[in-house]
């Protein structure tokens, strides 16, 4: 069969080698959005400043000052 009449285009489509572009992206931004989320240490550090700086609220608010003529 001569070069000439053989087509250009492959009979049988190749074989895709690894993981696709779009799967690799998609792999990417969910690691990048679990290393963005707080851990668990952090979200107790801001429950614990969060009570601590509301206690002191509360302290001051309620405290008298030893005043003596209050009215």
């Amino acid at each position: 069969m001569p070069a000439e009449s053989q087509s250009p285009y492959p009979i049988a489509e190749a074989p895709h080698g690894g993981e696709g572009e779009a799967l690799a992206v998609a792999k990417e931004m969910a690691d990048a959005a679990r290393r963005r989320g707080p851990s668990t240490r952090q979200i107790g550090m801001g429950a614990a400043i969060g009570i601590g700086s509301a206690a002191i609220v509360a302290g001051l608010l309620y405290w008298k000052g030893g005043r003596k003529d209050r009215k």
